[in-house]
């Protein structure tokens, strides 16, 4: 069946089954890798996309679901001149991936709780990202990149 989309900003016309999961149309259909496959359940995160600004995990959201909405991957968070996300620039500034597999989740779960609350506390980056599984463990390091990015990092400015 043919769904047109509204990923990141383009429109992509895609001929899919009903039931696939949005993960493999943005990964095998149109192209768009960073979003990655994890656990295939929901339960790590790493697939996170904005799905009408609001987090979504794209293995489990079906094509036909999305009809009208706005997706918006970690390649479309970047502004259209280059100008990275003050998360993503906040991740590149303090190194923070270290295998990096999970962390277009965490960039796009981060993004989002920045959106919604500009200056979280611990508990509440703790309570926002809980879902978001890092093997590697680099939890400090994203905690303190999202700081960061909030501009909360003592005696260091967010890139706005």
């Amino acid at each position: 069946m043919k769904y047109t989309l509204n990923i990141n900003g383009k429109s992509h016309t895609v001929d899919v089954a009903p039931d696939t999961p949005l993960l493999w149309v943005l990964r095998d259909t149109i192209g768009l890798v960073g979003t990655k496959f994890g656990c295939g359940i929901g339960q790590c995160s790493a697939c996170t996309i904005h799905l009408n600004g609001e987090p979504t995990r794209a293995c489990m959201t079906r094509v036909s679901s999305v009809r009208n909405s706005k997706v918006v991957t970690i390649e479309g968070l970047a502004e259209e001149s280059g100008r990275l996300h003050p998360v993503q620039q906040a991740w590149v500034d303090l190194d923070v991936a270290q295998c990096g597999y999970c962390q277009a989740g965490q960039i796009m779960t981060a993004a989002a709780l920045l959106r919604d609350n500009p200056k979280p506390s611990d508990a509440d980056i703790d309570g926002a990202m809980a879902d978001n599984l890092c093997r590697c463990g680099t939890y400090l390091r994203i905690r303190e990149g999202i700081k960061r990015a909030a501009g909360m990092t003592a005696g260091k400015e967010a890139t706005q």
